[in-house]
Parts: structure tokens; sequence; C-alpha cells
């Protein structure tokens, strides 16, 4: 039933927006080479689905995506859960951290074509960056706020180190660190087509960029339908994949 009712809901808010965008078009303050209307969207989403265009650019970036995602996250939880247990190597890093960690992955474009060259892997780099400090950041923090019960009985029982870290530290950490996760999809994803637009010669971002040059907005809109669509459902593969880890754990799932 829930399911159903939150199926309900999204279909509502798609309808009021809907009705919300085809209102202005009628409006006609806009001409259609402007603002296409949510029909004539429809019919450039067909087109790409006709001629392939959007798979063949929707899988160079899902191939990015995961690259660069995937081993920001592992490498980040890796050295978070290490991190968390140093304090005194944290608090020096930590400062190093707060200062590159605001930076856009886009300023360091320059710098990465110059040294990854042309091709996938400056992609790949921007969506490690987006990805590894917000891992970083949480998997640190839910270390740190592991309850000092759970570290006792670990000494209790003579637990070594490896095993600490992944029977107890890793399991009672991982409802904060799949925050960090869930944070990481959405700038990587953002920071993706963001770099697609800059120096990519395909994948979505590429793909919107070439449609506004032939000035086929429908397209545009198409485009920007298809990245936020992707967007949630990689969102929900990490909600996926929380609650499976969840299930290996026994720990009661979230609403």
């Amino acid at each position: 039933m829930r399911g159903l009712n939150k199926t309900v809901n999204v279909i509502i808010g798609l309808a009021i927006l809907l009705a919300i965008w085809q209102a202005v078009v009628a409006t006609g303050k806009y001409e259609e080479s402007l603002l296409p209307s949510p029909l004539n969207v429809a019919r450039g989403i067909v087109e790409m689905i006709e001629t392939g265009i959007i798979f063949t650019h929707l899988k160079v970036s899902l191939i990015r995506f995961a690259a660069g995602y995937l081993s920001a996250s592992i490498l980040a939880v890796a050295l978070g859960l290490a991190l968390g247990r140093i304090r005194r190597l944290w608090n020096i890093i930590d400062p190093i951290v707060q200062v590159i960690r605001p930076v856009s992955p886009i300023a360091w474009s320059p710098f990465i074509v110059l040294w990854f060259g042309i091709g996938n892997a400056p992609a790949i780099v921007i969506i490690f960056l987006a990805a590894f400090f917000p891992v970083l950041l949480s998997t640190v923090s839910a270390v740190r706020k592991v309850s000092p019960i759970y570290l006792k009985l670990a000494q209790n029982i003579e637990l070594n180190r490896y095993s600490l870290l992944t029977k107890i530290i890793f399991p009672a950490a991982f409802p904060t660190i799949a925050n960090g996760l869930h944070i990481a999809v959405g700038t990587a994803w953002i920071f993706l087509v963001s770099g697609e637009m800059v120096g990519a010669q395909s994948g979505l971002g590429f793909l919107i960029i070439d449609s506004r040059n032939m000035i086929r907005l429908d397209l545009v809109l198409a485009g920007i339908l298809f990245i936020g669509i992707c967007g949630l459902l990689l969102d929900q593969c990490v909600r996926l994949f929380e609650r499976w880890m969840e299930k290996q754990w026994g720990i009661a799932p979230r609403d």
C-alpha cells in the first residue's frame, strides 16, 4: 500500500508539472523555438529513441559515472575508516580537505586535461573528485560517532583491528556512510554532465550542447529529462544497495 501511494504521489506531481509547463506555453509569451511544448518534447524523446542516439550517449555517460563514482566511494570509505580511528592524523588532514573540498571539480579541468589528456579520463577524474569528499567526510564522521559500548565489547572479546573495522565499526557506521553515498551520487552526476558540456565529444552533456547548437530546444529539454530520470534511478540503486547491506547485518530498514 505504501508503494502504491508513493507511485500515485509521483504521478500527481508529474501531472502538476506538465500542467504548469503547458499553461506557460499556452500564454503565448514564448515562441515554440524558445520553449517547446510537452508534446513536442515527447516527440523529441521518441526521435532520439528511434535513432538510438540517446542510448549511445547514455551508455558513455553511465560508464564514466560508474568508473569515477565506484572508485571514489571505495577509496573514500577505506580512508575514512582508517582516518576516523586515527584522530591525530585526521586533525592534520582535515584542514587540507576543507580547503580543497569547496573547489568545483570543473575548476580543475584545465589541469585535468593537461595531466590526463582528451577522452574519458578527464570526465572520470571530475566525477571522482565530486564523489570522493562527501563519502570521505561522512565516513570519518560516522566512525567517530560509533558507540563506545561497541568498542568496549570488541576489546573484551579481543578482536583484531581488521575484524574490529569490518565487523563492528563499518556496520555501525554504515547508515551515516550511506548518506554520503547518496549525496555523492547527486554531485557526481551533476558534474559529469557539466564536464561533458565543457570538453567531451560524447555523453548526455555533449548531447545537450550539440542539440543547442542545432537550435533543437525540444531535444535539449528531452536530454534534460533523461538526465533527471537517470539521476533518480542512480539514487534508487544506492538505496537498494543500502537496504541490502542493512539486511545482511540485521539492521532495521529506514522508512
